[in-house]
C-alpha cells in the first residue's frame, strides 16, 4: 500500500479510504438496498465515491489525482464494502418483510422456510 501513496502515511491513507470512503460506501449500500433497488446500482455508486476519495487524497496530501493504480485499489475496497452492505441489508429485509417465507441463512443470505406455503395467498 506504501507504493500507492507517496506523500502520506499508511494511517492517513487507511483513514481516508476506509473510514471516510468506506463509511460512505456502507451507507450507500444500505440505502440502495433499503429502497429495493438492484445490486448493480450499489456497484455503480462505488465509482463516484472512489473518485471523491481520490480527490481527497489529492487535495489534502498532494497525491496524483489521475493515478490509475490507487484509484483501482480504492474502487475495489469501496465496491466490496458497498456490495457487502447491500447484501446484508437485503438479507435482513427479506427475512423481516417475508418472515412466513424465509429464514436467515448466515449473515448475508436467506432460505425458504420448511413450513412455507407452496402457493402464495391469493386475494
Amino acid at each position: 500500500m506504501i507504493d500507492f501513496y507517496a506523500n502520506e502515511s499508511l494511517l492517513q491513507a487507511a483513514f481516508i479510504t476506509l473510514v471516510l470512503g468506506g463509511g460512505g460506501a456502507l451507507l450507500a449500500g444500505r440505502a440502495i438496498a433499503a429502497t429495493w433497488r438492484n445490486i448493480s446500482t450499489a456497484a455503480l455508486a462505488a465509482i463516484p465515491m472512489a473518485m471523491a476519495v481520490r480527490f481527497v487524497h489529492f487535495a489534502l496530501f498532494d497525491e496524483t489525482l489521475l493515478a490509475p493504480k490507487p484509484f483501482a485499489l480504492e474502487f475495489a475496497i469501496l465496491l466490496l464494502i458497498s456490495l457487502l452492505s447491500f447484501r446484508r441489508t437485503r438479507a435482513v429485509q427479506m427475512v423481516k418483510q417475508y418472515y412466513w417465507l424465509y429464514r436467515p441463512r448466515g449473515p448475508f443470505g436467506w432460505q425458504p422456510r420448511q413450513d412455507a406455503p407452496l402457493d402464495p395467498p391469493r386475494s
